[in-house]
């Protein structure tokens, strides 16, 4: 009877330690998009107010991504503001689904 409650016992921590590795699995996989998502928007950021300024855009160019990832740099006219600034905004997607979006300024210099 003792050998069966000691085995029970082991059963039950063992099933509990194997679920927290699962949890924190996914949590650190949540974390690795999140984190590489973050910085995919910076950089796509810093690549847009590189560029040429253009006027007329309505998106530029994409920095290349890892497979998985998608991104977009949308570009958009400031309301009360000259021709010579634009707002970009960027939004990076995993899998389909949209993670992290940024918004900076880009203006002719």
């Amino acid at each position: 009877m003792e050998t069966l409650v000691a085995v029970a016992i082991l059963g039950t921590s063992v099933t509990a330690f194997i679920a927290g590795l699962s949890a924190g699995t996914v949590a650190t996989g949540a974390q690795d998009t999140l984190s590489t998502s973050q910085g995919l928007a910076q950089s796509q950021v810093e690549y847009t107010k590189s560029r040429a300024y253009n006027a007329g855009a309505v998106t530029y160019p994409a920095i290349t991504v890892p497979p998985g990832y998608n991104i977009s740099a949308v570009v958009s006219a400031v309301p009360n503001a000259d021709a010579n600034i634009q707002k970009v905004t960027v939004t990076v997607s995993h899998n389909g689904e949209a993670i992290v979006t940024v918004a900076d300024y880009k203006v002719n210099r």
